[in-house]
């Protein structure tokens, strides 16, 4: 029994001993940090300090852009530093201070940051695009990392190439940000690539410790063979590709069987065998494009006449037809319809051979400056009708401006009259104002006893209540809904193709009101056409009109 109480005294003692010695130890750990210096990059990280200690102890630092965790403790812990992103290009430094809370000793650490430096990082420096693609997908995107503002320097010599506008938001500081610019490019007509060296230059003076430019490169274009056959038929295909057509030909038949396209043959007016299987005349229908006649057509150099008429949504477009339809100075007959022109380039006026001009259901606010007889003295039918964007009836009543229909003529365009077309039609517009009467005009001649004398189908009439002649080569003439008011002149009451305009339908009948607010209709039209047939004795009366 005595030996048993011997031993668990001795075990006692000995626990004792440990338990004392335990805390002399705890007591003697030495106050220190594993390390005492943190360096990192301009990103920031996390970093592990482990914080020796036997007592209670507190962190803290006077920099906002360090956070540790756990901030105080009590004996040896393993704490985390987390370091912000840095805000500006210099080096920056932060001291973070541990302190014994029982013996008020201290350990630092330093903590070094680098700056960013100032970049203009591209994800891809070398780019290349199709000589041709449709219209909307021209682009590429281009991702840029930076951290100053730029501006996107093209050389001049690269007008095929355009950036859009974007935004760069550095509001992170002198964080890098990631901006993405949209570049668009035209078609390359030409059998040669194209290269374009962008630069992006910082709007501020620094010192970039990186700039990436970006290198373009555009296909060269499928080389069409000019002045041949085979380069028709290449340039047709080109054409119709660029329009968009709802149809399309086979490329793998003969242009023969292409539907709306003649050939030249041996028994055709104004054949020579240069032309021999070229292309006469051609035709493109029902199409979607956004731009102007595809260059395409300056290879057609054989044509005689080409017909565009049909784009999509055209009342929304506001479009030229371009300068490479300039270039066929052989056309005799055009039609550029319903595509959504708003003007003529000056270069239109390359065209002296046209004969017939249809630029009907486009959008022109005013009557082309180029279309005057100077310009195309051999034409002899020009077709103006429907330019209206949207109808309105009354002029007065709204407030928008952009209805086309040669809304912004100030009077009646009097030089079309005075050009004395076979054929001018300007039905379906806003032409507002009165017709002139041409009295106080010198300009305009009367019918003579000689013109009488020469005709026996004009009438003595002519001349005794001297009347103008006023086109008198013209066999088609409309005017009818436009916002036309006043008086309907003399040489017109009683032109002598009065019965071929057949007035009833396509002279007289306006609608709406004018801007100012003036009815449109003509004060003086006839009930019926009995006057005219009684001066006209020569005429075949209708029997509508007996």
């Amino acid at each position: 029994m005595k030996d048993m109480k011997r031993i668990n005294y001795m075990v006692w003692m000995l626990l004792l001993v440990a338990l004392w010695s335990c805390k002399d130890d705890e007591q003697t750990v030495d106050f220190a940090l594993d390390r005492n210096r943190i360096e990192v990059g301009p990103t920031g990280a996390k970093e592990l300090i482990q914080v020796l200690s036997g007592e209670d102890w507190i962190a803290s630092t006077d920099s906002p852009w360090i956070t540790i965790s756990p901030a105080n403790g009590r004996g040896t812990t393993t704490c985390e530093f987390r370091i912000d992103s840095a805000l500006k290009a210099e080096p920056r430094e932060g001291v973070v201070r541990i302190q014994n809370l029982s013996t008020w000793a201290e350990r630092e650490i330093v903590i070094s940051q680098q700056g960013y430096p100032y970049l203009i990082e591209v994800d891809e420096t070398d780019v290349e695009v199709s000589n041709f693609a449709a219209f909307g997908t021209r682009y590429f995107d281009v991702k840029i990392k930076t951290n100053v503002d730029f501006e996107v320097e093209i050389p001049d010599n690269a007008g095929w190439l355009m950036n859009e506008g974007y935004t760069l938001e550095l509001d992170r500081g002198i964080r890098p940000r990631e901006v993405t610019v949209r570049f668009n490019w035209d078609i390359n007509t030409m059998p040669v690539e194209r290269l374009a060296d962008v630069v992006f230059k910082p709007k501020q003076e620094v010192v970039l410790a990186r700039q990436d430019g970006l290198n373009v490169k555009q296909q060269a274009a499928e080389p069409i063979q000019e002045n041949s056959r085979a380069g028709d038929s290449v340039a047709l295909l080109s054409i119709q590709r660029s329009l968009n057509t709802l149809s399309s030909w086979d490329p793998s038949t003969s242009m023969k069987t292409w539907t709306n396209v003649e050939l030249w043959e041996e028994d055709d007016e104004g054949y020579t065998p240069e032309k021999e299987g070229r292309v006469r005349k051609a035709e493109f229908q029902l199409f979607n494009t956004k731009e102007g006649i595809p260059y395409a057509v300056k290879y057609l150099t054989a044509a005689e006449e080409l017909h565009f008429f049909g784009n999509t949504n055209t009342f929304l477009l506001s479009l030229t037809p371009g300068d490479d339809i300039a270039l066929l100075t052989q056309l005799k007959r055009l039609t550029i319809g319903a595509y959504g022109l708003v003007e003529l380039p000056k270069s239109f006026t390359a065209l002296k051979n046209l004969e017939f001009l249809d630029l009907g259901s486009n959008n022109f606010q005013t009557i082309p400056n180029v279309l005057t007889k100077e310009n195309f003295p051999k034409l002899r039918h020009l077709i103006l009708n429907a330019n209206q964007r949207s109808v309105v009836y009354d002029l007065s009543n709204t407030s928008r401006t952009d209805l086309g229909g040669f809304i912004e003529e100030p009077e009646f365009p009097v030089d079309l009259i005075k050009w004395d077309l076979e054929t001018l039609v300007l039905s379906v517009n806003y032409l507002q104002g009165e017709l002139p009467d041409f009295l106080d005009d010198d300009t305009m001649p009367y019918y003579t006893q000689e013109d009488i004398d020469r005709v026996d189908t004009l009438p003595q009439f002519l001349v005794d209540h001297k009347i103008k002649k006023v086109m008198p080569s013209t066999t088609r003439f409309a005017i009818n809904l436009n916002r036309l008011s006043g008086k309907l002149p003399d040489w017109l009451l009683y032109h002598p193709a009065l019965d071929w305009w057949i007035p009833t339908s396509l002279i007289y009948p306006q609608e709406g009101r004018a801007m100012d607010g003036t009815q449109a209709k003509f004060e003086n039209e006839p009930a019926n056409m009995n006057y005219y047939y009684d001066i006209y004795t020569t005429k075949d009366k209708p029997e509508m009109e007996e």
